[in-house]
């Protein structure tokens, strides 16, 4: 079963929209014990890295997500918030983050360009990936970010994009995807990328 976090300031229903529109049922996820039946878990969100760690938190989920993703090493997607939040640190208010992922993220320039970026932007696949089947050229995603991820070790980044800076916008490792923009926001491309994504980890239709 696909389980979508669904915390105060998250997206979840619009997750749940996307996977429904694309033939995968899901459920929410509200407690730890919802974990031990999940088969891939997705954490979207939009807002702040400190309020929705903050909610996570009310939910007593914060270990037991780490643990999930780092030990049981089963699937595990995040969404733009869900996606900041795999790094040591983020810069917005000085966020301690689940640190699973060697890194920091840090803020867009407002000198140089509008913060936050709200609109498509282009995606430039790093290499050939299973994740974008199906897709020709640099397909354009939804964003709505101020801040960015940088990730220590740049062979986990399998799609860049640029917005005054080149940014990596998606990465893989191992059990962990995670994308910047809005995959549920992101149209037919947006649901071909997580239906790809739910095909490479053998989740079933139901």
């Amino acid at each position: 079963m696909i389980y979508i976090i669904d915390y105060y300031g998250g997206n979840a229903p619009s997750v749940y929209n996307a996977l429904k529109k694309i033939g995968f049922s899901a459920r929410f996820l509200t407690t730890p014990s919802h974990l031990a039946h999940a088969k891939l878990v997705i954490l979207p969100g939009v807002g702040s890295a400190k309020a929705t760690l903050t909610s996570l938190k009310e939910l007593h989920l914060i270990d037991h997500l780490k643990s999930y993703i780092s030990e049981t090493k089963q699937p595990f997607l995040g969404i733009c918030i869900g996606y900041q939040l795999l790094f040591e640190e983020s810069e917005e208010e000085n966020t301690r983050c689940l640190g699973l992922i060697d890194g920091k993220v840090k803020k867009f320039d407002a000198k140089r360009v509008c913060v936050p970026q709200i609109g498509w932007n282009a995606v430039a696949t790093q290499r050939d990936h299973p994740f974008f089947t199906g897709l020709s050229g640099e397909p354009y995603f939804y964003f709505v970010n101020s801040y960015y991820g940088n990730p220590d070790n740049s062979a986990l980044v399998i799609g860049r994009s640029q917005y005054s800076l080149p940014f990596s916008a998606m990465i893989h490792y191992e059990n962990i995807v995670a994308t910047q923009f809005h995959l549920e926001k992101s149209g037919p491309v947006g649901l071909k990328v997580l239906a790809n994504i739910l095909g490479y980890f053998n989740i079933s239709r139901s």
